[in-house]
């Protein structure tokens, strides 16, 4: 049932856990004495005194940086309110999961929620509580306290927490600008074609359908870190679609005209371009979602002797099974999907503020309360940083594709089952993907969890090549080979695999990018060299230099 006051069931969850502990006095009381057993092994006397000379209970975790300052610990008030905090919150949350009577999900939602708050009332988030800004306005004689309150205000009259200084980037300028030029448009897409930089080129040009849920930049962030700018110089053609940002006139715009008018027309015109009959097609995020669902999509047809235009497949930290697809589950029940669905009724389109809003929400900690700190305590200006740029230019998603999205793929689960959703007058199953396919997980990824990447290795029919990269969603995939290494993959063969940690434990760890090992498997699979030839041709003239018109819109 969908609560106006309570759109995403937090309080329900909330009262349901209340209630099963309430029903359970014995087993209540049994974990109110083991909390009270560790209170009392804190020592909060001895440590006020400063007499406790042995070391943390409760520690920190490793990457937590909140309390990484040496006055957490050897500052006797800050150490105990600082064990304190850490006893009760993780008390309460190992609380939640223990919950007698409730189901999983509940549990795993009012978990979530409860971290929020925790997150939220954290000592390192109050000036009085935290050592390094009350050192800081030591320092700077209060300068960093009045920097600190004009920070907070431009921000509460623009409505956010900055992340990054906006002035900084501007894409075509000094982000996005690897030379190209768009050479297909329509009504939902933009095509771009880059500059081929080497004499010769291999003949299968590759195609690469970026997220609609952000901007395609991401992949040409800047020249070091430009993922198309690597593959252009190993001598191959590539395409990138850059979607239109929609507004309320594209309200009825379904996900099946995101795969035939968006996806499967720039297969087309990039076939036509190269003269050839297939592509190397790849898609990062919801845009590898797609990716597998049009390559299904056309190998249906291909049984009725129909070749079809995609010759192999890369998906980059795609969700295709989203029974286990993170925290975001949190999001994905009835009520939250009715909340959102009443959102976009109003204004046609989901923006892009609320996704992002969502997203920082799951990794609060870091996207959220770091800049709070950063930008309000210390008094500091947001860095200029070209991935956090990127990721505050968001993009809007149309009512209609939004949610079939969210409800028929994140919420009942239909595209891994076969024959379970119809795209384009065709029912999908991924079975039928019998290309060979190269798939990319990251170890930290809290949007597309490995695992959950892992499950296309058992259902696609053809060989499976899957890396495991470490860092996260965007790190993970924007990781250019450095010297010295920065980065770490697993890589191998995973055809047939059920079990990812089963193939992770027989993999070795490779250093440096797995970008190398990517473009060593893509070279045989993209065909014989050919002479290089300008961008478009005489069906497909360039229209605008890279990076295009619809990447500009706000």
């Amino acid at each position: 049932m969908y609560r106006p006051f309570d759109p995403f069931g937090i309080t329900a969850a909330c009262r349901e856990v209340q209630k099963a502990w309430l029903a359970q006095p014995h087993q209540w009381t049994e974990e109110m004495m083991r909390l009270g057993a560790r209170a009392l092994a804190l020592s909060v006397w001895q440590r006020m005194a400063g007499q406790a000379t042995h070391d943390d209970m409760i520690p920190p975790v490793a990457y937590d940086e909140r309390f990484q300052n040496p006055l957490w610990r050897q500052n006797p008030y800050l150490d105990t309110l600082k064990e304190i905090y850490l006893l009760y919150t993780r008390w309460l949350e190992d609380a939640i999961y223990k919950t007698p009577d409730v189901p999983e999900k509940t549990k795993r939602k009012a978990a979530f929620w409860t971290r929020e708050f925790l997150n939220a009332v954290a000592p390192s988030n109050f000036l009085l509580t935290n050592p390094e800004a009350m050192m800081r306005a030591l320092q700077t004689g209060g300068q960093s306290v009045v920097d600190g309150w004009l920070n907070f205000v431009a921000d509460v009259a623009e409505g956010k927490v900055s992340m990054v200084d906006e002035d900084a980037f501007e894409v075509g300028v000094n982000i996005a600008t690897t030379p190209g030029a768009v050479v297909y448009r329509n009504e939902l897409v933009e095509l771009i074609q880059y500059t081929p930089t080497t004499d010769k080129v291999h003949a299968i040009p590759i195609v690469i359908v970026a997220p609609w849920i952000n901007k395609y930049y991401i992949l040409d962030i800047n020249e070091e870190k430009s993922l198309v700018r690597y593959l252009v110089g190993q001598g191959l053609t590539v395409f990138v679609t850059s979607w239109k940002n929609p507004g309320a006139d594209m309200r009825t715009t379904t996900f099946d005209d995101y795969m035939l008018r968006g996806v499967l027309e720039s297969v087309n015109a990039a076939r036509e371009i190269c003269g050839v009959p297939q592509v190397h097609l790849a898609g990062y995020c919801i845009g590898g979602t797609i990716v597998a669902a049009l390559t299904a999509w056309l190998n249906r047809a291909q049984d009725q002797g129909t070749q079809t235009p995609v010759a192999h497949v890369t998906l980059l930290t795609t969700l295709i099974d989203f029974s286990e697809p993170g925290n975001i589950e949190v999001f994905m029940d009835e009520d939250s999907l009715n909340a959102i669905d009443d959102l976009m009724a109003h204004q046609g389109y989901l923006d892009g503020r609320d996704m992002a809003a969502s997203f920082r929400a799951l990794r609060s900690n870091s996207l959220i309360w770091h800049y709070w700190v950063h930008n309000y305590l210390l008094g500091e200006s947001p860095p200029p940083f070209d991935v956090l740029y990127w990721n505050i230019d968001s993009t809007r998603l149309p009512q209609a594709m939004h949610s079939f999205y969210l409800r028929e793929f994140y919420l009942r689960n239909k595209l891994v089952q076969a024959d379970g959703v119809t795209l384009g007058g065709r029912p999908i199953d991924l079975s039928l993907i019998t290309q060979p396919l190269y798939g990319i997980g990251t170890e930290q990824d809290h949007i597309a969890p490995w695992r959950s990447a892992f499950k296309i290795c058992s259902l696609a029919r053809g060989p499976v090549r899957f890396a495991l990269a470490t860092s996260g969603h965007i790190m993970g995939v924007v990781s250019p080979p450095t010297d010295p290494p920065k980065r770490r993959y697993w890589v191998g063969d995973a055809t047939g695999h059920c079990d990812p940690d089963a193939w992770l434990a027989q993999i070795d760890k490779t250093q440096n990018s797995w970008w190398a090992d990517w473009v060593a498997w893509l070279k045989p699979q993209c065909g014989e060299l050919r002479s290089s030839r300008p961008v478009g041709n005489e069906q497909h003239p360039p229209l605008v230099p890279a990076p295009g018109n619809y990447v500009l819109e706000s």
